[in-house]
C-alpha cells in the first residue's frame, strides 16, 4: 500500500480541497486526510500510478508537491540532514567570499559542484583558497549577519527527537557553521570540514581528510551502526551532488529545493514546501509537531 501526499508552502497555503478529492478519484484512492488546512493532505493508493510524474509536473505548475511512497515504515528514527541551502537558506563559503571580495566567481563554482558538474573536493579546495588571509572574525561577522535558518527546520528536528529519533547534521561546508546551526536547531551530533588558520587568519586551506559525498554515506553507515538502527529508518535531505549518495541509501531520501541534476535522481521532492514537508512525508499532522 502506498501513501500520497500534497503540500503547498506553508507560508502561502493553497491546497485546494477539490483538487485532492480529484486526483483521489482518478487514482481510485482512500479517504483523504488532513494533516493541516489549505497546507496538506494525503490519502493512500494500492499501487504506483502510471502517470505518476506527469501529475507532479502538473501540480508543480500549481504550486504543490506529490510525494508517493510506501506506508509501511514512513515514520522514521534518524535525521541525516545537509547543511547548506537545506538547513539554512545560504551557501556559508559563498558568504565568507562575498566578505573577501570573490562573491561572484565562487558562487558560480559553488552552483556548478551543487549541480554535479565539477569534482566536489577539488571545487571546495578552489574555493576556500581564495580565502586565504581572511580575518577568521569574519566567520562571527556571518553567522549573525548573513545566515538564516530554513523555515520549518526547528520544528523538524524537535519533532523527530521528541518521537525518540536522532538528528545529524553533515556538511560539506565547515564546523564553525554547523557547531552553531547544529546548536541552534537542536541537531545532537554535526559533522564537516574544518577551515585551518594561523595567527588569527584561514591559511586557505581544510584539514583532510575532506568531508564530501563519499564521507555523507560514511556517516549514514557509522551513525546507524552506533545506534542499532538499519539504513531503512533514516530520513536524509539535502540539495546537492554531494548528498546524492546519502540520499540513495537512506530509506526516505528528500531533494529539498535540489539543483535539477540532484532533483531528477530522487523520487521524492520538494520545490514548494519548507523543511515541515518531512514531517508531513512521515504522517505527522501540523497538531503533531512540537515547537523548538
Amino acid at each position: 500500500m502506498l501513501v500520497a501526499t500534497l503540500l503547498t508552502n506553508p507560508a502561502a497555503p493553497s491546497l485546494d480541497g477539490a483538487l485532492v478529492e480529484s486526483l483521489r478519484n482518478a487514482w481510485g484512492g482512500g479517504d483523504v486526510v488532513w494533516l493541516n488546512s489549505d497546507e496538506a493532505a494525503e490519502f493512500p493508493v494500492v499501487e504506483m500510478p502510471v502517470n505518476r510524474w506527469d501529475v507532479w509536473a502538473d501540480l508543480q505548475g500549481m504550486g504543490v508537491d506529490l510525494i508517493l511512497q510506501p506506508i509501511e515504515g514512513r515514520r522514521k528514527k534518524m535525521l541525516l540532514a545537509d547543511m547548506d541551502s537545506t538547513m539554512i537558506q545560504q551557501e556559508c563559503i559563498d558568504e565568507l567570499a562575498d566578505e573577501a571580495g570573490f562573491g561572484e566567481r565562487v558562487k558560480d563554482i559553488t552552483a556548478r559542484a551543487m549541480n554535479g558538474e565539477l569534482d566536489f573536493d577539488g571545487a571546495l579546495l578552489e574555493r576556500v583558497g581564495l580565502l586565504k588571509g581572511l580575518d577568521e572574525a569574519v566567520i562571527d561577522q556571518v553567522l549573525n549577519t548573513r545566515i538564516t535558518l530554513m523555515p520549518g527546520g526547528r520544528e523538524l528536528v524537535a519533532t523527530m527527537r521528541a518521537a525518540g529519533g536522532y538528528a545529524a547534521l553533515v556538511s560539506g561546508g565547515f564546523t564553525a557553521f554547523t557547531a552553531q546551526v547544529a546548536e541552534r536547531l537542536g541537531f545532537d551530533e554535526n559533522r564537516a570540514n574544518t577551515l585551518l588558520s594561523e595567527n588569527g587568519h584561514l591559511t586557505g586551506d581544510v584539514k583532510r581528510p575532506i568531508l564530501g559525498r563519499q564521507a555523507k554515506v560514511e556517516s549514514l553507515e557509522r551513525i546507524t551502526a552506533r545506534l542499532g538502527i538499519a539504513e531503512a529508518d533514516v530520513i536524509a535531505v539535502g540539495d546537492g551532488a554531494n548528498d546524492l549518495g546519502m540520499l540513495g541509501r537512506a530509506g526516505t531520501g528528500v531533494a529539498l529545493h535540489a539543483k535539477p541534476a540532484v532533483a531528477e535522481q530522487c523520487d521524492i521532492r520538494i520545490n514548494h514546501g519548507d523543511l515541515s514537508a518531512l514531517l508531513y512525508v512521515q504522517g505527522y499532522a501540523r497538531p503533531d509537531f512540537v515547537s523548538a
